[in-house]
C-alpha cells in the first residue's frame, strides 16, 4: 500500500476538496487487489461503527444522569 499523507480539506470542503480524497484514494488504492480494498474499507467501517455506537451509549446514559 502506498503510504501518502491525507490531503488538506477547507473549512468549506469545496468541489476541489472531493477531487483531493478522490486522488488520494485513487493512489492508495492503485496498487492494492480488490480483496485488500475490501478489507481496507470494511476495517475503517468498523471503525465508524465503533464511533457511533459509543457516541449513541454516551448519550443513553446522560439521559439517565
Amino acid at each position: 500500500m502506498t503510504m501518502m499523507p491525507f490531503p488538506k480539506l477547507s473549512p468549506a470542503f469545496t468541489v476541489e476538496d472531493i477531487r483531493k480524497v478522490r486522488d488520494w484514494y485513487g493512489v492508495r488504492y492503485a496498487n492494492m487487489s480488490r480483496k485488500e480494498i475490501i478489507e481496507d474499507v470494511n476495517s475503517g467501517a468498523r471503525v465508524f461503527a465503533a464511533l457511533i455506537e459509543n457516541e449513541r451509549l454516551a448519550k443513553k446514559q446522560a439521559e439517565y444522569l
